[in-house]
């Protein structure tokens, strides 16, 4: 959906827009929708300002990734409010280096005659995944010497314990002073 600032320019713009699996592009982002994602809110054309707009809303989608431990599949169900400002890309300085105020750092920028609402939801999505992502805080993981999903079928693989990874290179010395 299109938020079209000259429409803005006359009345604040309602959404309630449901999209369905697959219809987000995540862009090389290992991320799937697993349901219909559901946002509402309004955008508005901030009065005395120079295209000021600010976008609020809430949205609640079912999400899947790749599990960080064991590669399954993990299930991260989002609901979460947004409340966020924009300014006309036109207004940033063409210097070199801005310097910019506390209040500036929560604002972002659009071109043109407006911004699409899918990019927004994405942009929100994307900040609200946990950077690991795991199936469960239980998830054992896959082991690192047979490759077994250790969730599924335990392994007897012994792990090596950290301090004999020197142990070869202890044995040659020791054989070096016989």
């Amino acid at each position: 959906m299109f938020l079209s600032i000259q429409e803005m320019e006359f009345r604040k713009i309602r959404f309630d827009e449901t999209f369905a699996p697959g219809e987000l592009d995540f862009q090389d982002v290992e991320i799937w929708q697993a349901g219909p994602l559901h946002a509402q809110g309004t955008a508005e054309l901030l009065a005395n300002t120079e295209g000021e707009v600010r976008i609020q809303g809430r949205f609640d989608v079912r999400l899947e990734a790749e599990c960080d431990r064991c590669l399954g599949r993990a299930q991260f169900p989002l609901d979460a409010s947004f409340d966020l400002f924009y300014r006309p890309v036109s207004t940033i300085a063409r210097a070199a280096e801005v310097e910019i105020d506390e209040g500036e750092v929560e604002l972002a920028f659009y071109e043109g005659g407006g911004m699409e609402l899918e990019d927004i939801l994405r942009e929100q999505i994307l900040l609200l995944m946990p950077m690991q992502r795991v199936c469960s805080e239980e998830c054992k993981g896959i082991c690192p010497s047979c490759g077994k999903n250790r969730n599924e079928t335990p392994c007897d693989c012994k792990t090596e314990n950290a301090a004999d990874r020197w142990g070869a290179l202890e044995r040659l010395r020791d054989l070096k002073t016989l």
